[in-house]
């Protein structure tokens, strides 16, 4: 969790936050009911969620944690109207993809990501959007909260042999062998990444940008470098911003035990947002 903290150190420090941050007000019930299960949102609410599922979610599921988690949910809906807004914009938090509509799973407790989409979807705000997941983990929880509406599209690029065990298929999915490094990775992504936004002409795509690819993660079963991170970053924002298409990022999964590498390849998306942007 220290990871959140020096994120924001460093992307003050690097000059990507010279305004400071811009603070949403915590997403309510009704918000993240509009995804997931209301029973299981007001459980969550009351810090009583049955022991089976604080188990699958791997957290305490209390007060700090409830908090923290209402605000990554708008953050990413607040990021993705300043995206819209502006063309990028980012938030130092989110990407909890394993959120399914009937529960938390993997350390996430509320989907942000399909909350915002599935928020600007049905008020008319967007007609399409992409999901361009490239945390190392496959993002079960997004698609299953984005089944059944045809304009919010998935695309998750994962190890195939990670967690979830039991996946579940998004729109499109690629499941990498174990140990895979730079050079083979980004050809991966790069053959799937800008035909996907040719094809769809989406109005928004949402990035989750977990770093959790790279070979010192303790969960990964990657073995990108910080190059090749920053190499990926740069060519979802580029492919983007090419095309003309706001993009938002979320910071998505990164479990090292150096907390400041840690954040530093966080800090990488902004990086290459703030030299798009440039």
């Amino acid at each position: 969790m220290g990871k959140y903290r020096r994120l924001s150190e460093i992307l003050q420090a690097r000059g990507l936050a010279p305004g400071g941050f811009v603070r949403p007000e915590p997403a309510d019930v009704d918000l993240i009911a509009g995804v997931h299960d209301r029973a299981y949102v007001e459980s969550v609410f009351a810090h009583d969620v049955p022991r089976a599922v604080a188990r699958e979610i791997g957290l305490p599921v209390e007060a700090s944690v409830v908090a923290r988690s209402r605000a990554s949910v708008a953050g990413t809906l607040l990021a993705a109207r300043l995206a819209l807004a502006h063309g990028l914009a980012g938030s130092a938090a989110g990407g909890s993809h394993h959120a399914r509509r009937s529960g938390g799973a993997g350390f996430c407790i509320f989907n942000d990501v399909a909350i915002a989409a599935r928020t600007l979807h049905r008020e008319g705000t967007i007609a399409r959007a992409v999901v361009i997941d490239c945390d190392v983990h496959q993002g079960d929880g997004t698609a299953d909260c984005l089944s059944g509406t045809p304009d919010l599209f998935t695309f998750s690029l994962h190890a195939e042999r990670n967690y979830p065990a039991r996946k579940i298929a998004g729109d499109r999915d690629v499941g990498l062998p174990d140990g895979l490094e730079d050079a083979a990775y980004l050809a991966a992504l790069e053959a799937h990444v800008g035909p996907l936004l040719d094809a769809l002409a989406p109005d928004l795509v949402f990035y989750n940008a977990g770093v959790d690819p790279h070979r010192d993660d303790r969960l990964g079963r990657l073995a990108l470098t910080d190059a090749g991170l920053s190499a990926r970053d740069r060519l979802v924002v580029a492919a983007a911003r090419s095309r003309n298409i706001p993009l938002v990022a979320v910071i998505g999964g990164g479990y090292a035990t150096d907390i400041d590498a840690l954040a530093a390849r966080h800090a990488g998306v902004f990086e290459a947002m703030a030299a798009q942007a440039a």
